[in-house]
């Protein structure tokens, strides 16, 4: 259903600024929607990678452990696990991507050395700081997995919106426009035509009026 729309120059001219200007942001999202998406694929990737990476670090942590407690002993390890306790810190900024935020996460405190993990050097098998290592490096995969999903949920999202906006411009926005700019140039062209008409009128009369004065 169409609007009602003044049918003057004015408006004419205020309609084809206006699909000139649909066009152009129609053409603006598009290249966004294109650098998403190679965003998007690259963070496909990225997050595959990192996910096959938690399942090796997962075996290799579970298989650590269960050797530092062979080794060790279970109350042993216990032990060690409690005085390593620490507190993990995490930071996060922004990204610009596109207009879209795009989260990055700065962490301190996952891998540690020896003589910060809070036990006993001496009196502790290397078994349990192997399997301290694993255990380190599993968080550390688990972070970067979350960011890269994390980021994953964030493309997708723009990207659908960003969808959404050239398919309403696409099927919406601009045919509308472009059918009232159709619909003001017809009634202007006819508007034209009745003024031309009026006015070879108007002179016919006026040459039989001067002939009779004659």
């Amino acid at each position: 259903m169409m609007r009602k729309v003044s049918t003057t120059r004015a408006e004419f001219l205020i309609h084809k600024e206006q699909i000139q200007l649909a066009w152009q942001g129609h053409e603006l999202l598009e290249k966004k929607r294109t650098v998403l998406v190679k965003e998007f694929m690259r963070m496909v990737s990225t997050v595959t990678k990192h996910a096959d990476a938690l399942q090796q670090t997962a075996v290799k942590a579970s298989r650590s452990l269960a050797r530092a407690e062979a080794i060790a002993g279970v109350e042993a390890v216990h032990s060690a696990s409690l005085a390593a306790r620490g507190k993990l810190t995490l930071g996060m900024k922004m990204v610009n991507v596109m207009g879209v935020k795009i989260p990055q996460f700065s962490r301190h405190g996952i891998g540690r050395s020896l003589l910060e993990r809070g036990y006993a050097i001496s009196g502790t098998s290397v078994s349990v700081d192997e399997a301290a290592t694993a255990f380190e490096d599993e968080i550390e995969t688990i972070l970067q997995l979350a960011e890269s999903e994390l980021r994953l949920t964030r493309l997708s999202r723009e990207i659908q919106r960003t969808s959404r906006r050239l398919n309403a411009l696409e099927h919406y926005l601009i045919p509308q426009l472009e059918s009232e700019l159709k619909y003001i140039q017809m009634a202007l062209d006819e508007r034209e035509r009745s003024d031309h008409f009026r006015m070879k009128l108007i002179k016919r009369a006026l040459q039989e009026k001067n002939e009779q004065e004659a």
